[in-house]
């Protein structure tokens, strides 16, 4: 595309302002209340609005036309800005898990907790609605940098819910240790989250294949090619950000026209795109039967 999804981009920048909205009430409520659990969770805020601050511009540099220096686009800023997002969840769950410890052994006391209790019920309601429509517009989209940072969202409000699991429990038992204890919990369920992030970057850089993809390319291949007496091999694929790059051979009767297998090979590409889900781009190489062995000797079709 050569300019930016305008609902992509109406959903970044409202997730940008309430990232700053909620990194308000959560620093709000830890000035009130002194909890080790609500720091960590204005703490993960903190990451959270840095972490949009830069999926604003990947979605905006994604959307960018192909150019001299870029002729397949610039959508692979997606799986860089997935990994900053999941780096940037890490390094806000070893803080919370320091500043839970620290807490811990200094064994602070809690204020105001009611007050505490609503701004972070307060947040967590929030997150959740804006977390949900991020991930449902960014699969509508298929823009992986929305769906990342719906996800980021929704680990935000898990960590709103283990300070308000914390502040609950201390209310009912009055034992502070509880605040600790769930800012710890929530730090592990963070770190899952943003290794969960890392992975799906890496993957995205290093062109792993996707085994889903792989299965309906290859059941619309063998009936598309076989509808037209042919066969194919060398399928490969790999996932842009926004739309995955597929190639493949096809092997023509050797008496047939170029006009004719070309004519019958963007009838294929175009049946094979319709057919998959997730948005594809399909390229094709012609092939003659006849001296194809010879040629590409070990080669196994289909």
């Amino acid at each position: 595309m050569s300019a930016t999804d305008p609902t992509a981009s109406r959903a970044m920048r409202l997730s940008l302002i309430v990232g700053f909205v909620m990194l308000v009430l959560k620093t709000g409520a830890y000035l009130l209340t002194g909890s080790a659990a609500i720091l960590g969770d204005a703490a993960e805020s903190v990451v959270h609005v840095a972490a949009v601050m830069f999926a604003t511009y990947s979605l905006w540099l994604a959307e960018q036309p192909a150019d001299r220096n870029h002729p397949y686009g610039h959508s692979k800023i997606a799986f860089i800005s997935t990994g900053m997002e999941g780096g940037l969840i890490v390094l806000a769950a070893v803080f919370i898990i320091y500043e839970s410890v620290r807490r811990w052994i200094a064994g602070l006391e809690v204020t105001n907790l009611d007050t505490g209790v609503v701004l972070t019920l307060l947040t967590i309601v929030i997150n959740g609605a804006l977390g949900l429509y991020l991930l449902r517009t960014g699969r509508r989209a298929g823009s992986l940098i929305l769906v990342s940072n719906g996800r980021h969202v929704l680990t935000d409000g898990w960590t709103s819910l283990g300070a308000l699991a914390g502040l609950g429990l201390m209310h009912v038992t009055g034992q502070a240790w509880w605040d600790p204890l769930c800012g710890l919990l929530m730090a592990g369920n963070i770190l899952v989250s943003g290794f969960g992030l890392l992975r799906r970057s890496v993957t995205g850089l290093m062109d792993e294949a996707d085994p889903e993809l792989a299965r309906a390319l290859e059941v619309a291949l063998v009936r598309e090619t076989a509808a037209h007496g042919l066969s194919f091999h060398a399928l490969r694929h790999r996932d842009s950000g926004q739309v995955h790059y597929v190639d493949v051979h096809f092997l023509f009767p050797d008496d047939m026209l170029l006009r004719e297998a070309h004519r019958i090979a963007t009838e294929i590409e175009a049946a094979v795109e319709r057919s998959v889900e997730k948005p594809v781009h399909l390229m094709t190489h012609l092939e003659c039967a006849g001296d194809h062995e010879e040629l590409h000797p070990g080669d196994q079709k289909r």
